[in-house]
């Protein structure tokens, strides 16, 4: 399944491969932060020595990036989008829809969820994107 990217997630994922060496597989653009989805194994790349290449980028296009670590496992994909919360994922198929449930440790499930369902959202989005998932449920 191909992820369809608009013009201005191209340029930043274009700069960001060419600033860090890493390979990148997606990148979602909202108003104050960019999502990054990096190769699994080229996170280092990505991150950089301290931090180097994310603060680089950050300053140059002056919003805030976010890695996450692709996984050819839907379930590691998933609890790579939380972390460092860790959380555990299985995947059900339920009335034809394949629904991610996220079990996470109860004092954590704000941070999970986020902000406005920022987080929550966001992990929709990307578990779409990549493995037709319907939805993601937090338990």
């Amino acid at each position: 399944m191909g992820v369809k990217l608009s013009e201005e997630s191209i340029r930043y994922l274009a700069l960001f491969e060419s600033l860090t060496g890493a390979n990148i597989k997606d990148c979602i653009v909202e108003d104050d932060r960019i999502i990054f989805v990096v190769k699994k194994g080229d996170m280092g790349l990505a991150i950089g020595k301290g931090g180097i290449n994310v603060e680089k980028f950050r300053e140059i296009v002056g919003k805030k990036v976010e890695l996450i670590e692709h996984s050819d496992k839907p379930e590691e994909f998933i609890a790579n989008i939380f972390k460092p919360i860790k959380v555990n994922v299985r995947i059900i198929e339920k009335g034809g829809k394949r629904i991610a449930i996220v079990s996470v440790n109860p004092q954590y499930k704000g941070l999970v969820i986020g902000k406005g369902g920022k987080n929550i959202n966001k992990a929709k989005e990307l578990a779409k994107r990549h493995y037709d998932i319907d939805d993601v449920i937090v338990k």
